[in-house]
């Protein structure tokens, strides 16, 4: 069996810093797995240099190697520079689907109501994002206008990984579009999510508008739900879910391809926060989100030896903040480092003792 071959997506500040924490848990030497490790500097200067190549360059590997791990990087505000690596490499990938999930994180108080996992299932592609836009007029008369688009194929993508997700989860399919004021655009995500209640009848299904959405989250039970969005709902959406369990470096992002069987092609890992600039150099940035997205990853590898690391990399993860170790986001005192050499050190200690047992 050829060695899996992980794709490294280097970047910006402590993204870059954030994922060589998370390298350092995926050691082979760590987690018992043979691993090979193929790098490409995202980083906004070499992307400046190569006038973007090194993103097509990356997502090419990808879409051969099957599996990314990326850093987060700047995106320019000038819309004349390179621009978002993000929508670039979804783009490249065909990716269709973004996946986020809260979860409870030990001793961490999340928003009233909020115990079981939370699931956003975001459109991964169109919508606002690589919509046209422009301006006519002047003054007070001056109008903008803005052209974008979904795809059925997209649509429907997206609606059946939500109702299959919610399959495997034992969630309820919760939310939708604002079909009430679309209904020609978001009307179309809106009959495929029907269409997929329809295949899947075993899962529960509570189609709500997106407005209503935001409001309920609020009310919630406990319950698990997985909750499929448009591209910018769900930008918005699953920073407010992240949020609701106590931090947004709490949980990993997958940006996933599918080929016509609804199987996954490519899947790339990352953390959903950004740079940070003002932590970088000082080691006292969270790494959990980037720890948890490397997981992510083994999960996606046939062996069992994988599957294995990854959970206990998650488990190693989860008890360090149970038992105090975390860093200051989420009121403890170590630093970045510290936390991962504890995350290390618990991860090879799951990884022996199972292998004994």
């Amino acid at each position: 069996m050829n060695t899996p071959t992980i794709i490294v997506l280097r970047g910006d500040e402590t993204g870059e810093e954030l994922l060589q924490e998370s390298l350092r848990v995926i050691d082979p030497n760590v987690i018992r797995t043979p691993l090979n490790f193929q790098s490409y500097d995202l980083s906004l200067e070499n992307r400046r240099e190569t006038k973007n190549q090194v993103v097509h360059d990356a997502a090419t590997a990808m879409m051969h190697a099957g599996l990314g791990l990326k850093a987060a990087t700047i995106t320019p505000g000038d819309p004349d520079d390179v621009g978002s690596p993000n929508a670039l490499l979804r783009e490249l990938l065909d990716a269709q689907v973004i996946l986020r999930t809260g979860r409870r994180i030990p001793k961490v108080r999340p928003t009233a109501g909020v115990h079981s996992p939370i699931s956003v299932v975001r459109m991964a592609v169109d919508g606002s994002y690589g919509a046209k836009e422009w301006r006519e007029g002047e003054g007070l008369d001056e109008v903008a206008w803005v052209t974008q688009k979904i795809s059925r194929r997209t649509s429907r993508i997206v609606a059946e990984f939500a109702f299959r997700h919610a399959s495997k989860t034992g969630s309820k399919v919760f939310g939708g579009p604002k079909y009430t004021v679309s209904s020609v655009y978001e009307g179309m995500f809106k009959e495929e999510m029907d269409a997929a209640a329809k295949r899947h009848p075993d899962v529960r299904y509570e189609p709500q508008l997106i407005d209503a959405t935001f409001a309920l989250l609020l009310e919630t039970t406990g319950e698990p739900l997985v909750i499929p969005t448009l591209n910018r709902d769900g930008d918005v959406m699953s920073d407010l879910v992240l949020k609701m369990f106590g931090t947004i470096a709490g949980a990993e992002s997958l940006v996933l391809s599918f080929d016509e069987n609804f199987n996954t092609r490519v899947a790339m890992a990352e953390a959903p926060h950004g740079t940070a600039p003002s932590l970088k150099g000082k080691n006292v940035a969270n790494p959990t989100a980037m720890i948890l997205a490397a997981a992510s990853l083994l999960s996606y590898l046939p062996s069992e030896e994988a599957k294995r690391a990854s959970r206990a990399i998650r488990e190693a993860t989860m008890e360090a903040i149970y038992d105090n170790i975390r860093t200051a986001d989420i009121g403890g005192s170590s630093s970045t480092s510290e936390f991962t050499d504890e995350v290390i050190r618990r991860t090879a200690a799951k990884i022996e003792i199972w292998e004994t047992m």
